[in-house]
């Protein structure tokens, strides 16, 4: 079920370093959310807590609330894998493992978390890559490696791997940089399609691509090299494409700086 995200005066640290400083911002069920902004503002930084995948590095931390449906993932007792599990995430790059075969990479997840029948694993297989619109694509190869694929099916067969463990949330961190436009062009029709039934975040360097997939979009900026990324303004993508309320977001959207 598609959940809603709340942040409220979320601030993330490196260390000493200040990277992200009071973030507020709601992400409602079932639609996208983008984040956009020039490079080292941290846009990619604040996805990554979502999910507490920024705990990967050493001394990174977060203060403030980020909660989901109203629960604070980061409550003491919380466990990072359960919520890794209920919100998913989708790299820049594809990243498949290459040497498993298509079947298995989708059910990776499943059979972590112990599922060994093998009806099941077929059915969850099968529906998760129809779920990302891969299925008539490899359904004669589901044995062979996932590394043989192209590039734009290998980041397809990722987003089947992210929702056959049934997340409430997607989470997406350029998922199109590394494609060529027409398997771009299909990934973003399959958003069109996941935000029926998921919540989704996506951070894109490409404005384009956030104007035509998103419902809302949020602009980060950092005022110099070493101060901490803030957002600047989050609405409704139409209105920040078209009146923005604040200066610095139209200036980067039309492209006077970024």
């Amino acid at each position: 079920m598609a959940k809603r995200i709340d942040l409220k005066d979320v601030d993330i640290y490196y260390g000493a370093f200040h990277a992200v400083q009071n973030v507020n911002l709601t992400v409602i069920p079932r639609s996208v959310t983008a984040f956009i902004g020039p490079s080292g503002c941290g846009k990619s930084t604040v996805l990554r807590t979502l999910n507490r995948m920024h705990e990967e590095i050493a001394g990174a931390r977060v203060e403030g609330e980020i909660l989901l449906d109203g629960e604070n993932i980061y409550d003491r007792g919380t466990d990072a894998v359960a919520v890794r599990r209920t919100i998913g995430m989708v790299f820049q790059m594809p990243n498949p493992f290459p040497t498993m075969s298509v079947r298995d990479n989708v059910v990776a997840g499943l059979k972590l978390q112990g599922v060994r029948d093998k009806k099941k694993l077929d059915e969850v297989c099968e529906a998760s890559l129809r779920g990302a619109n891969l299925w008539k694509e490899v359904k004669d190869r589901l044995d062979k490696p996932g590394g043989g694929l192209s590039g734009g099916q290998q980041q397809r067969l990722c987003i089947a791997r992210a929702i056959a463990v049934q997340p409430d949330v997607l989470l997406m961190d350029e998922p199109c940089s590394a494609l060529d436009p027409i398997s771009t062009l299909a990934i973003e029709d399959l958003i069109a399609d996941l935000k029926k039934e998921y919540t989704i975040v996506i951070v894109t360097h490409n404005m384009q691509q956030a104007a035509r997939v998103s419902d809302q979009t949020g602009f980060f900026n950092l005022e110099a090299t070493g101060k901490p990324g803030h957002l600047v303004e989050i609405d409704d993508t139409e209105k920040i494409f078209s009146n923005p309320t604040q200066q610095a977001t139209e200036d980067y959207i039309s492209g006077r700086f970024g």
